[in-house]
């Protein structure tokens, strides 16, 4: 039977010599117990987090504000047309397309709605169709891609976003949908979801149980020109707790087919749809899984990742079985491995990316994504990369990030374009 600490301490100072040295080390040794209610208390660690975070945003941002993209250089613009800065020039030169915002100096700077008039107008001249307006043409299923792994860290929210801004930057309607409770990729967008979608406003709304709402109600316009949002957030937990009993009850569509079930009223209004899925193998990740065509497994490369990586694909492998026996859709135009948070002078890594290659082959993407104090730092104001300007940054480690995501990003266009049959 194990004593009670006031025992422990009387049996060790009868048994210990009396002086006072011996008894001030006793209780130093065994000091009192204080005990605490740990809901409270994470509730307390809760508020506390919640009240400095909201006192760090009023300091990147003013109280009121909402977030803007900032402008582009000719340069950049040039990039993301395809076009070259002197061919920019000449089209200004001639008044085919609307003069810009410009400094002093001459130099002119593209808004995001900028950049989609241009290269509308540009279309509009294109010896070949799509050349300017890359997305959907006549035939062309919406591509639906999911970004998961079921363990945290992994770099899923980094890479969806940057994915979806790519993109939208290179002319394609994106709705970034987030399937997370932690909805860190609506936190990316701009939005406090614990405060902006308490009651209602996620995704949630749409594939719930009871009285579903519209899919088209629940999603918002994003600062981001090209780009609509899912909201995630907490609610989205209620779908897990709801499902077993829904399962229980026979209620249709299940839960494998009500993402794709909603998504269906919107997906003639964009090109491509962008799953961030929870770090978890759940109801939402299945449901999202379900309504893709296209699938980015994000690891780390090491070892630890890789093992739980295994397990992570057996599960995945079991669960889509059941669901493909029970009438599941399980067609899908790719599957690849993307490399995260690669740091190329690390050898261990390099054995580890040699290994995925090895042994999974051309489903291992090409161009890594790699680790980046410019990716890091940016995120300390919930910004990207394509958000944050170049100056604020040592110019190496910014472009050196930014052509890491283009490689990356741009694999992934050619993925969807091959899915079209270009």
């Amino acid at each position: 039977m194990h004593e009670s600490q006031s025992q422990v301490k009387e049996t060790i100072n009868k048994t210990l010599p009396k002086n006072s040295v011996t008894k001030k080390a006793v209780n130093l040794m065994v000091p009192e117990q204080e005990t605490f209610h740990i809901n409270k208390r994470i509730r307390e660690n809760a508020e506390d987090l919640s009240a400095a975070l909201q006192s760090h945003m009023l300091k990147v941002f003013a109280p009121d504000a909402r977030k803007e993209l900032r402008q582009f250089s000719a340069g950049e613009t040039a990039e993301l047309l395809g076009i070259s800065t002197s061919f920019l020039r000449k089209l200004h030169f001639d008044e085919k397309i609307p003069d810009v915002e410009s400094t002093a100096g001459g130099r002119r700077h593209y808004s995001g709605e900028n950049i989609l008039e241009i290269r509308k107008i540009l279309e509009t001249t294109a010896k070949n169709k799509g050349t300017y307006m890359r997305g959907r043409q006549a035939g062309d299923k919406v591509q639906v891609l999911s970004f998961l792994n079921f363990k945290g860290g992994s770099g899923k929210t980094t890479s969806s976003v940057h994915t979806a801004q790519r993109l939208a930057l290179r002319g394609y309607r994106v709705l970034a949908v987030d399937i997370d409770p932690q909805a860190s990729m609506t936190t990316l967008f701009g939005y406090t979801p614990e405060l902006d979608f308490i009651d209602s406003g996620t995704i949630y709304d749409a594939i719930r149980y009871e009285d579903p709402l519209p899919f088209s109600q629940i999603i918002q316009k994003t600062y981001f020109t090209g780009i609509d949002l899912a909201p995630g957030g907490l609610l989205l937990q209620e779908f897990e707790h709801e499902t077993p009993q829904a399962l229980r009850k026979n209620i249709q569509p299940a839960f494998y087919a009500r993402m794709a079930a909603a998504l269906q009223e919107v997906e003639a209004n964009y090109d491509v749809i962008i799953f961030d899925c929870p770090p978890q193998l759940g109801y939402l990740t299945m449901s999202a899984l379900c309504a893709s065509t296209g699938v980015l497994i994000t690891i780390v490369p090491n070892m630890l990742d890789v093992a739980s990586m295994s397990q992570f694909l057996q599960m995945s492998a079991d669960l889509l079985d059941v669901v493909s026996n029970a009438g599941a859709n399980m067609e899908f135009d790719f599957l690849r491995f993307l490399i995260n948070r690669y740091e190329p002078n690390d050898g261990p890594q390099q054995q580890v990316v040699a290994f995925l290659r090895q042994l999974f082959g051309d489903e291992v993407m090409i161009a890594p994504m790699l680790k980046s104090t410019a990716i890091s730092d940016a995120g300390l104001t919930q910004q990207t990369i394509f958000e944050v300007e170049r100056a604020q940054f040592h110019r190496n480690t910014y472009d050196r990030a930014l052509d890491s995501l283009n490689l990356v990003n741009d694999e992934i266009e050619l993925l969807l374009h091959k899915a079209w049959g270009r």
